[in-house]
C-alpha cells in the first residue's frame, strides 16, 4: 500500500477537483489520462491498496444483454484480475447496471471476485458518457467500511471531471 505525506483518510474533494483539473489539462488521451488519474488518486487517499481501471473490450463469451466485458486498464497496485464479464463481481455489477456500488466488506458481496486476498472494501463507478459506458473505476481498500457516501459523491465527481478531459472513442 503506498500513501504520500499528502494523502488523507478523509480527503478535501473540492481540492483534489482543481489539483485533478490540473493534471488533465491540455491532454485528452484515454490511456494517459486513466493512468495520471490512477495515480493521483492512489496517492491522494489513504488505506488503498488498488485503484485502477476496468475498460469496455469485446466479450470472451458475449450475449446479446452484454456483448462487453471489463478488460484491466491502467492502474496502481498489485496484479489484478485481467477480464471481468459484465454482472460479476463488484466491478461487473456497477457495469451492468450502470450504478456506482459500495462495497463496507467484499466478503459479503454475493460473487465478489477476490483479486487481492487483502481486500475488504470497495468503490466501483461507471465510466458513462453521452448514455455509452466505457468502463469502471475501482478503489479497494484493505480496511473495512473504508468508503462513505461523501467518497462515493467526491469520488463521482472526480471521475466526471476526468471523463470532460478525456476522449474516451
Amino acid at each position: 500500500m503506498f500513501s504520500t505525506p499528502a494523502a488523507s483518510d478523509k480527503p478535501d474533494y473540492p481540492m483534489l477537483a482543481r489539483q485533478l483539473a490540473s493534471v488533465l489539462e491540455g491532454e485528452r488521451n484515454l490511456i494517459t489520462n486513466a493512468a495520471q488519474f490512477s495515480a493521483f488518486i492512489y496517492s491522494s487517499i489513504t488505506d488503498l491498496n488498488w485503484a485502477g481501471f476496468y475498460l469496455c473490450a469485446p466479450a470472451s463469451k458475449p450475449d446479446a444483454e452484454f456483448p462487453n466485458d471489463l478488460l484491466l486498464g491502467p492502474f496502481q497496485g498489485k496484479v489484478a484480475c485481467t477480464r471481468i464479464p459484465f454482472k460479476r463481481g463488484v466491478c461487473g455489477t456497477a457495469a451492468a447496471e450502470r450504478r456506482t456500488v459500495l462495497v463496507e466488506n467484499v466478503h459479503a458481496f454475493p460473487g465478489h471476485i477476490a483479486c487481492d486476498s487483502a481486500s475488504n472494501s470497495e468503490i466501483v463507478i461507471p465510466l458513462i458518457k453521452d448514455g455509452e459506458i466505457y468502463g469502471v473505476f475501482d478503489i479497494d481498500s484493505p480496511r473495512l467500511k473504508r468508503f462513505d457516501a461523501e467518497d462515493q459523491l467526491g469520488l463521482e465527481n472526480l471521475l466526471a471531471i476526468f471523463t470532460a478531459a478525456t476522449d474516451l472513442k
